[in-house]
């Protein structure tokens, strides 16, 4: 069998390469993708081909560059007696990747000589990926400085993607032949001028309400980890913590090390670790900070939902929320588990005021609410 930590090197490289040729795959496609050849025959050349055609989502016009690198990176298993099968177990077109059939004598593919050490395909990409994936309760200290690293990367990225929408500017950009047509029956019908559009990057308002309490423990040093990074993107940014009460956590952020930072606050912010009350700390801030929120902003909130408190309170400042904000997020760690069922009394009340309700066990399931946050 394909040990599985070269076949994710092997995937990491080889989508790398895609990107080299100006084919657009995301790490999540790359975690698609590594998904998908578990599930395939990966003696099977042409299996493998499609799932990862499928999961890398190869678009048409970059199918031809796709087919040319596959049949460059994959070739026949029968090179490398380790991961042999049975010859009625296996099919006749095997398709392995060559990094790991190669392995056992250390030599190198041509192909892979000439590929230059980028970042997308070397170990510590891999690493990356997998850091990404790795559930917040099974991460480490090292795991966390890690992380703190791999954030400082991503928050430039994010910011160059925060919004696809396109507004009206004067220099360069897109054609945008509606307006260009409006101007010209103003000046009785000769286009004088070309208008043209580019991609806004509209800074997005974002208030981050995070649970602080005992059962959040394990989850909260990675969720601010990310909050910093956020703020970086979306500088307007307001955090507050939430535990047995609330309190306004932004004048004590500021960059550096998430771990001083993190025990800094958990001696000196009131309730930290302890017990929650959640609809008493949402109450206290539709009450005291509602003009925080407008009809620009995200309202992101970041608990498990575990709460004996009075749920009365819960829905109603989750309706002021909802009726206020653009747009209210609730980031659950528990919903990580595709066995979770949000039956806390809590949650439940809280469920009909929430735009969106989503996973926050890993760094991937956080990043993918970056897109959204200016949509």
């Amino acid at each position: 069998m394909i040990a599985d930590d070269d076949l994710i090197v092997h995937l990491a490289r080889f989508a790398g390469a895609l990107r080299g040729r100006g084919i657009d795959v995301a790490v999540g496609d790359e975690v698609d993708a590594a998904r998908a050849l578990a599930l395939v025959d990966l003696f099977d050349r042409a299996e493998v081909q499609r799932a990862l055609q499928i999961a890398l989502k190869i678009r048409p016009r970059d199918r031809a560059a796709f087919e040319a690198l596959f049949r460059s990176f994959w070739t026949l298993a029968q090179s490398d007696p380790q991961i042999r099968e049975p010859a009625d177990r296996r099919p006749a077109s095997g398709a392995v990747p060559r990094s790991r059939a190669n392995s056992g004598s250390g030599i190198l593919t041509d192909h892979e000589r000439r590929q230059p050490a980028t970042e997308d395909s070397t170990p510590g990409y891999t690493r990356d990926v997998v850091l990404r994936r790795k559930p917040f309760e099974e991460c480490s200290d090292r795991d966390l400085a890690d992380m703190e690293r791999l954030l400082e990367r991503l928050a430039p990225r994010w910011a160059a993607k925060r919004t696809r929408r396109l507004k009206p500017v004067r220099g360069r950009g897109v054609p945008d032949i509606r307006r260009s047509f409006r101007r010209a029956a103003s000046a009785g019908g000769e286009m004088l001028w070309l208008a043209r559009r580019a991609r806004a990057l509209d800074e997005p308002r974002v208030v981050v309400l995070c649970d602080t309490s005992g059962s959040m423990d394990v989850h909260v040093r990675f969720l601010l980890a990310f909050v910093l990074a956020l703020k970086r993107v979306a500088r307007t940014t307001e955090v507050f913590a939430f535990n047995t009460s609330l309190t306004r956590l932004t004048p004590w952020l500021s960059p550096g090390k998430i771990g001083h930072t993190i025990d800094r606050l958990s001696a000196d912010v009131p309730g930290w670790s302890g017990g929650t009350r959640i609809g008493e700390s949402l109450m206290e801030f539709v009450t005291k900070y509602q003009y925080l929120v407008t009809g620009r902003s995200v309202v992101i909130i970041l608990s498990d939902g575990l709460d004996r408190g009075d749920t009365t309170m819960v829905a109603g400042a989750m309706r002021l929320l909802h009726a206020r904000a653009r747009q209210v997020v609730w980031l659950n760690p528990l919903s990580g588990d595709p066995r979770y069922e949000p039956t806390a009394r809590a949650m439940q009340a809280a469920l009909p005021f929430i735009d969106r309700f989503a996973p926050a066990h890993n760094l991937e399931s956080l990043e993918r609410l970056v897109p959204e946050l200016a949509a």
